[in-house]
């Protein structure tokens, strides 16, 4: 028997039974309650306090909340709603504010009548707030009067604040025997709302923790779409206001901004705006709107007026459904969804709703249509993947008492929701879908054309990858004969060279190494992808070889760990025709294969421009330099006049990879250890939108913004930025 088992206490009585009471359980386990201590958690209570000011909104009773970051730390969020309560609670005895703040399951969200929807959690987030926080100042503004209470960790009293101002470590005295909600000065008797500033606890929260102001944008601008007519101001107090992108900012010229900074956001096109917004690419059908509600009964607890107590009852539920979605040109779906404002990652029963009713609606409509889109009885079914191809939409509901799975409500639970907003985008999608307006009739017709188009894609890309995996010499034999593939299976060391010409081709095989170097010789300039139709893509010998090739199929279906290489090298001539096929190759890319790029394994090579010619040598013989650049060039030849070495002139210039042997064009762009390799690669979603933009400003079918893009730069180009 052990030391430490001869210490354990066998007697298990009622003593070891801890109760813990008030808001002492929130600080025992804030995960359960917001998540997580570290930086998640610490924006969850700004939500919290927010969101109760939206409820406000909601109930059509608030129209401006302000949401300041303090230098110290501190959060303040205000309001011009209807205030907090500020009198005595009629069971409790003591003021409501009080109340609100220091019980869990206190608030006006519980069927009192105070709010038909809500967001937040249900009567519990303003007092997690408290309990979590340092110290909270809560102030209302009601009846001509302010009123204030204060709370050190859940506990009310009051602070002795200094000259300098409030602070979280002022002396704090705790209320006795009974609570006060003191009056400290008067407003105006129409004016109302409240005023909550806290400082969340160092004791609860990581030491490393800190408030992203990135995050809080997003989160206040999302909040301004999904509630019409509401303004939400963000100030940041802090030093650099502008977070991580200070730097950014301050890259054109100007000094990152600092000290106090304000957003403010209103849209009053709401989940309308809100999907315009987020849509990446061209637009295949307008932006649509579908709304309408739906009821369900449900057995609820409810309070009962007479005796106090919470009686089951079956009560009626009002589900108000608001969709707002288009089609774009590209494949990447993005659904946001939301119950009474509250986003829902994981989605949830009115998630699955949307997505139900959308494949009812679309398939519906190719099998009516089925003629004129050329379907057969041997085409395969049309598929969810297929419908949400290039998507963007929002989904909110309204209902009261949500049912989510899990205190952070990250997934909506509440069966019925489903099937109403399913007959709901049914209903109203099919309305519009299936209008005989000639406007809409057209763009009926173009998203039937892309969904069918996405399905057949969707059946190659299938067929691409299953013969395009090499893994026996029958299998390897269906790949293009102009492949010049190479020896290695292990796809961490293998490169494959998209070669501009077979003149190129041929040099390219003498200056590999066969081992790990594969080559595919292209014809000129490719299809560009982001105007043609998927099936002119599919139809393109060029485009489909490069698929085929790469062995990882396209599209949505796109599968990384099955590309048959570890680099895709595009190695085109140093000219302009070079680097329009660079540009349709990244077009290709980044729409079909998209993945690759964002793996950074997509690379462009960097041939020489020039070789110069040293003459004087060791032993009389040659030496050669070779240049990128004008600037390069000339500053190599003044190199050489400063040391007294002769070169010989004319000075050669490639024009193409052609003009090189096999040993220049391995020692200048094939050879590893010698080599130049410019990586493409999107570091986050910000570089992913811009990218988005700029091919299709690029690369579109809308000429005006191309020509205008062109004609705005012009001036800021010279012969030395061209020939760099």
């Amino acid at each position: 028997m052990s030391d430490q088992d001869a210490t354990v206490n066998h007697d298990y009585g009622a003593s070891d039974i801890t109760v813990l009471e008030g808001l002492e359980a929130v600080r025992k386990r804030p995960g359960m309650y917001i998540g997580s201590t570290g930086e998640r958690g610490l924006h969850h209570l700004v939500y919290e306090v927010v969101d109760n000011s939206v409820d406000e909104a909601l109930a059509g009773y608030c129209d401006h909340i302000e949401i300041t970051i303090l230098a110290d730390g501190g959060v303040r969020v205000s309001d011009n709603g209807r205030g907090i309560p500020v009198d005595e609670h009629p069971t409790e005895h003591r003021p409501t504010v009080e109340v609100v703040m220091t019980i869990l399951h206190a608030g006006g969200k519980f069927g009192g009548g105070g709010y038909a929807v809500s967001g937040g959690l249900h009567g519990v987030g303003a007092s997690v707030v408290n309990a979590l926080s340092e110290r909270m100042d809560v102030q209302v503004d009601r009846g001509g009067k302010t009123y204030q209470m204060q709370f050190h960790r859940g506990e009310p009293g009051r602070f002795s604040d200094g000259a300098s101002g409030p602070d979280p470590g002022s002396p704090f005295s705790a209320f006795t025997e009974s609570s006060v909600l003191d009056v400290v000065g008067k407003v105006a008797k129409k004016k109302s709302g409240t005023r909550v500033r806290y400082w969340a606890d160092p004791e609860i929260f990581l030491a490393s923790a800190a408030f992203s102001y990135e995050e809080l944008v997003e989160r206040a601008r999302q909040t301004a779409f999904l509630v019409p007519g509401l303004t939400i101001s963000l100030v940041d107090e802090r030093e650099r206001a502008a977070g991580e992108n200070a730097e950014k900012e301050g890259a054109e010229g100007e000094a990152p901004h600092k000290g106090p900074h304000t957003e403010t956001f209103r849209f009053d096109g709401g989940t309308v705006d809100f999907v315009d917004f987020l849509a990446p690419d061209a637009a295949v059908t307008a932006t649509m709107r579908l709304t309408g509600e739906g009821t369900f009964a449900e057995k609820v607890p409810v309070l009962d007026a007479e005796s106090g107590h919470l009686v089951s009852r079956e009560v009626e539920r009002t589900v108000a459904v608001d969709v707002a979605l288009r089609w774009g040109k590209g494949y990447e779906t993005r659904v946001e969804s939301f119950v009474n404002i509250i986003r829902t990652p994981g989605g949830g029963t009115h998630q699955s709703g949307f997505e139900q009713g959308l494949m009812k609606v679309l398939r519906s409509l190719v099998e009516s249509n089925s003629r004129r889109l050329k379907m057969s009885a041997k085409d395969p079914r049309i598929e969810k993947d297929d419908v949400l191809a290039g998507l963007t939409a929002v989904v909110t509901v309204r209902l009261p008492e949500p049912q989510f799975e899990g205190q952070t409500k990250e997934i909506l639970g509440t069966s019925a929701v489903r099937g109403i907003v399913s007959g709901v985008v049914e209903r109203e999608l099919g309305a519009i879908l299936g209008s005989s307006k000639r406007d809409q009739k057209t763009e009926t017709s173009r998203l039937l054309e892309k969904v069918v188009a996405e399905m057949r894609a969707r059946v190659t890309a299938r067929m691409h990858k299953e013969i395009s995996r090499r893994k026996n010499a029958l299998e390897a034999s269906s790949l293009p004969a102009k492949l010049a593939d190479c020896r290695s299976e292990d796809v961490a060391e293998t490169e494959l060279f998209i070669v501009e010409g077979d003149s190129a081709l041929g040099t390219a095989k003498l200056a590999r190494s066969s081992e790990f170097q594969a080559l595919l010789p292209i014809r000129g300039k490719i299809l560009n992808v982001q105007k043609a139709s998927t099936a002119d893509i599919l139809k393109n010998k060029e485009v489909s070889e490069i698929i085929q090739v790469v062995g990882a199929g396209s599209g949505r279906t796109f599968d990384l760990p099955a590309a048959r290489y570890g680099k895709v090298i595009m190695m085109t001539d140093a000219d302009v025709d070079g680097a329009h096929i660079r540009t349709l190759l990244l077009t290709l890319f980044f729409r079909y294969m998209r993945p690759l790029v964002q793996e950074g394994r997509v690379y462009a090579a960097v041939p020489p421009l020039h070789r110069i010619e040293v003459s004087g040598g060791k032993g009389g013989k040659k030496r050669y330099i070779y240049t990128y650049s004008e600037d390069q060039l000339h500053a190599e030849l003044r190199k050489l006049e400063r040391a007294g070495k002769s070169y010989r002139e004319p000075i050669q210039r490639y024009k193409g990879l052609g003009e090189m042997d096999a040993h220049q064009l391995a020692e200048t762009t094939m050879d590893p250890s010698r080599r130049t390799l410019r990586r493409i690669r999107m570091e986050d979603e910000q570089a992913l939108m811009e990218a988005e933009a700029v091919f299709e400003l690029l690369m579109g079918n809308d000429v005006a913004p191309r020509r205008e893009f062109i004609v705005e730069g012009a001036a800021a180009v010279d012969r030395d930025r061209i020939d760099a």
